[in-house]
């Protein structure tokens, strides 16, 4: 039951997300009479979608939550789902203070795209680890996660004021290091994107691949032994993983082996797989950023430009750095405060600079210089806007750079 609701959720959000584009584009053409009622109709159906979408996506919370028979925020399937949430339900807010419909178009997706990417892993409740069985699971994830919501709200905003003031015409050198910032934001974007229609695509036509690896593990009274470890891959394996046994694998496009195996180096539960996805990854968004390019047939920031016009570029500043306001104080009690009271009672130490705990310092420490350098010294507009973006594009590398990449002591949430 609890899928439907985020099925559902996911549907309406993508309405709510045409009715945001009817509001902007409609409000340009030459067929609508009274452009201001045309956009403002339009943004409340978008809203109403949202809500109504927000309220789907709260049952599918709620049932998973029964179902589970704990919070379901213990994996990167019910986290990302419930970050999702999060950013709706700050979306909603910051709306309702600004009415801006254009706004919209930017958070929206990016909640849509956090949706489809939850669901590339596996929805199995799974039940908590010791670590995790904790009332601290509950404060410390749901008040982290909000907070970072309103970090991809400050991001959506500031991604609109860049698209909105720079030069896309210019040949400029300062003018072209903006529009190469612009772009490599939304090739991320569309890396994301690209990596999750990867993943359904295989997963739809059946692809599979394992290896086996001998691991060693200590048993009761400190006997050692020697056990198989099965690694299954979804992505045809360009990467096996080290010294790595193929028991099985689909041949694609000719590769009936892989390609090459991951290096000794690479430390971690699965890094074989996990480079290997990195790579499809990779290989997915270049050519789908090259398919959009060619659709385009210029630069998608400047594609996206014409969306912005008779925006007031003071209104998009003010929103994106009211939302990291708002988000910061929430941000630095979950993340920061609860995090070390929980890491306290779990592991006996407050702070253990494991990779997760460091990135998450780096995250607060990042947007403290962005409110400082705002109030102190005054950064607003262009430098404002760059420091939103950046900041959020080091959130995401903390959820699922540092999640599925670097191996510690919060690895179990890639499980």
């Amino acid at each position: 039951m609890s899928s439907n609701f985020l099925l559902v959720a996911f549907i309406v959000y993508a309405l709510a997300l045409i009715g945001f584009v009817i509001a902007i584009t409609g409000k340009k053409s030459v067929m609508v009479t009274d452009p201001e009622a045309y956009g403002k109709r339009w943004g409340n159906i978008g809203l109403l979608l949202t809500v109504i979408g927000f309220l789907s996506h709260l049952a599918f919370f709620f049932t998973r939550w029964a179902e589970a028979g704990h919070i379901p925020t213990s994996n990167m399937y019910e986290f990302m789902t419930f970050l999702a949430m999060m950013i709706v339900l700050a979306f909603i807010i910051v709306f309702l203070l600004y009415r801006t419909p254009v706004l919209g178009i930017f958070a929206v997706p990016i909640a849509i795209i956090i949706i489809g990417y939850a669901s590339v892993f596996p929805h199995e409740v799974q039940p908590l680890i010791p670590a995790l069985q904790s009332y601290w699971l509950k404060i410390h994830v749901t008040t982290a996660a909000f907070g970072e919501a309103f970090f991809a709200v400050g991001f959506a905003g500031g991604l609109m004021y860049l698209l909105q003031s720079i030069n896309f015409k210019s040949s400029d050198p300062k003018d072209r290091r903006e529009q190469r910032g612009v772009e490599f934001t939304l090739f991320t974007l569309v890396l994301i994107i690209a990596f999750v229609a990867a993943i359904f695509s295989f997963n739809g036509a059946g692809y599979h691949a394992r290896f086996a690896n001998d691991v060693t593990v200590t048993g009761k009274d400190n006997v050692e032994q020697v056990i198989q470890q099965n690694v299954d891959y979804v992505l045809p394996p360009i990467v096996a993983p080290y010294q790595g046994k193929l028991v099985e694998m689909k041949p694609f496009l000719g590769m009936k082996e892989p390609m090459f195996e991951a290096p000794s180096w690479m430390k971690g539960a699965n890094a074989g797989r996990k480079l290997n996805t990195v790579i499809w990854s990779v290989l997915c968004g270049v050519l789908l950023y090259a398919i959009l390019r060619l659709i385009v047939r210029r630069p998608l920031g400047e594609a996206l430009q014409p969306l912005l016009q008779g925006m007031d570029p003071d209104d998009v500043d003010e929103i994106s750095y009211r939302a990291i306001a708002i988000g910061y104080p929430i941000f630095t009690l979950g993340a920061l405060i609860f995090a070390m009271i929980w890491a306290a009672e779990a592991w006996g130490r407050f702070w253990g600079w494991d990779p997760k705990e460091v990135w998450a310092l780096i995250v607060w420490l990042f947007y403290a210089a962005y409110l400082h350098l705002r109030l102190s010294r005054g950064w607003q507009g262009k430098r404002s806007a760059w420091l939103s973006v950046i900041g959020f594009l080091v959130v995401m590398f903390t959820l699922i750079g540092v999640n599925l990449v670097i191996a510690g002591l919060h690895s179990y949430s890639g499980v």
